[in-house]
């Protein structure tokens, strides 16, 4: 007999806890508590604490240190799991050897962030309605909810393909007849979503970093929507709305949005405040080093989790002007693919940490971990300088930032647009403009933006981000390139639907993993 379950699609119709877990610079409000959602929302503090519960699911860390980010390099060919084991993290292992089944990999943290995000922000856009305050407010909050609605549903429907589609909480008595809307139909309410956003005259086009950093604008909106359109295959729109996004010159300053390449293409991975919500930020995932997480409940943390998991094992500086890292647990290695694709690129040493060198001169140590190859993802590893200042453990609290949208991805993916729109990519085009921009940013020649040029520049350029994993399937190269790690065509583009969330409910597994759906 099946045991009696709620399925996380649903946690939320039951009572939302207002928890904050997530620091961007305007998430200073903290309202933890246990105050249901029928009896709040009464008045505009309120809405607002409840907005920042929507933001907050936006840098959901599981309690099992899955994260998208993690998991998406996780199955991709840049890296490989890693980590102390086979059985380390065995939800990133099975994503990385494609050995996942619908009981185990990271399908059930993804599809309960996206999920619990989605809960919030409609329980938001519900109430909103009924909130004495002030109205200019009330439509900035309601377009940032209704963005943020579509980043959570974009995210499952490129995962899952088949999800229950809502637009407004549902009841207890409901829970248990959800059904999935097809892919369709999910990214339909996207676009709708994205383009209410966008035509919400009190959404800003910027926002002052210092008390608002890190909440979306009419560019953020514009950046969505056209990386929805080009997973849509719709390129001439998708092209549209990133030049809005990218400006028109590119390489140049995009005053209307404050857009803007930084100069430094390592400037973008100082892990302290320094880089936070930069000129080249479009969206981001900000961490604090200050929150005081603790081992009683990793989710809990406002740290960046990830950088103490890419981090050596064993690390030890033998010699002056050795790296400062702090000695991590060996997750998310970079592959020798990668490494052999980068080694003689300007963003190398931005990206990859080899280990093995520092070893063999003499200058640091490390101990192998699983999977070892000697090379760690740079971007994100941890630095002693940067550890914890507000108590907790120092592993839990690092600041470093995540993007999910900056300006050189929404460069490669207009020029990718423009070049299957039959636009051209030779010389004097605006794809080649736009690809040049990327390299010219790190002192390269410029190429023509061919597909496989542009497809390959992303790579480079946006190693270690999350976003291999998607570029590869979306663009029919996941099977020829992923084959050998067990990727199976019509199968693994997608993740199976978790098994507990078909439990009790009338929700079908895809056909993909064996279903009906």
């Amino acid at each position: 007999m099946k045991k009696k379950y709620i399925p996380h699609i649903l946690t939320f119709a039951i009572g939302l806890q207002l928890m904050s877990g997530c620091s961007s610079s305007f998430l200073e409000v903290k309202p933890k508590g246990t105050d249901l959602e029928a009896n709040y929302y009464k008045n505009q503090t309120e809405a607002f604490n409840g907005l920042v519960a929507c933001y907050d699911v936006v840098g959901w860390q599981g309690g099992n240190y899955v994260t998208k980010v993690g998991a998406m390099n996780a199955g991709s060919d840049d890296h490989y799991a890693g980590g102390g084991g086979a059985n380390d993290v065995t939800a990133f292992q099975v994503f990385s050897t494609y050995t996942l089944t619908p009981d185990q990999g990271p399908q059930d943290e993804l599809w309960k962030k996206g999920f619990s995000g989605i809960f919030r922000a409609n329980t938001l856009l519900e109430k909103l309605p009924g909130v004495p305050m002030d109205e200019a407010t009330k439509a900035r909050y309601t377009a940032e909810a209704k963005f943020l609605r579509a980043f959570f549903y974009f995210d499952l429907v490129r995962l899952f393909k088949n999800v229950p589609l809502f637009t407004k909480p549902v009841s207890t008595s409901e829970m248990y007849n959800v059904t999935q809307a097809t892919p369709e139909e999910v990214y339909k309410q996207i676009e709708k979503d994205l383009q209410d956003a966008i035509a919400e005259t009190n959404l800003p086009d910027q926002v002052p970093v210092a008390t608002e950093g890190g909440r979306a604008t009419k560019g953020t909106a514009h950046a969505l929507l056209g990386k929805v359109y080009l997973y849509e295959k719709n390129y001439a729109a998708a092209a549209t709305e990133l030049a809005e996004v990218n400006g028109a010159n590119p390489g140049g300053t995009n005053t209307k949005y404050g857009y803007k390449l930084l100069a430094n293409f390592g400037d973008l991975w100082k892990s302290d405040n320094g880089s936070k919500f930069n000129s080249e930020s479009i969206f981001e995932v900000a961490f604090t080093s200050s929150s005081a997480g603790s081992w009683d409940c990793v989710a809990c943390t406002e740290g960046n989790v990830l950088n103490i998991m890419v981090g050596p094992r064993g690390y030890k500086a033998l010699k002056a002007g050795a790296p400062d890292y702090v000695a991590g647990w060996s997750f998310l290695v970079v592959t020798k693919e990668l490494f052999d694709a980068i080694h003689y690129d300007p963003r190398y040493n931005y990206t990859v940490a080899n280990l093995d060198s520092l070893q063999a001169n003499g200058i640091a140590s490390y101990e192998p971990g699983y999977k070892n190859t000697g090379y760690f993802l740079q971007k994100l590893i941890g630095f002693n300088y940067n550890k914890t200042t507000g108590g907790g453990n120092i592993e839990l609290n690092f600041p470093q930032d995540l993007y999910e949208i900056r300006l050189a991805d929404t460069y490669l993916m207009e020029a990718e647009a423009l070049v299957k729109a039959g636009q051209g990519g030779g010389a004097g085009s605006r794809a080649y403009q736009l690809l040049n921009a990327v390299r010219a940013r790190v002192g390269l020649t410029a190429i023509e933006a061919t597909d496989d040029n542009i497809f390959n520049e992303r790579r480079l350029e946006l190693a270690g981000e999350g976003h291999r994993w998607f570029d590869l399937v979306r663009t029919g190269r996941a099977a020829s390139v992923l084959g050998s790690r067990g990727f199976i065509a019509g199968k693994n583009e997608i993740l199976p639907i978790p098994l507990l969330e078909l439990e009790n409910t009338k929700l079908e597994q895809s056909k993909e993993w064996g279903g009906t759906k």
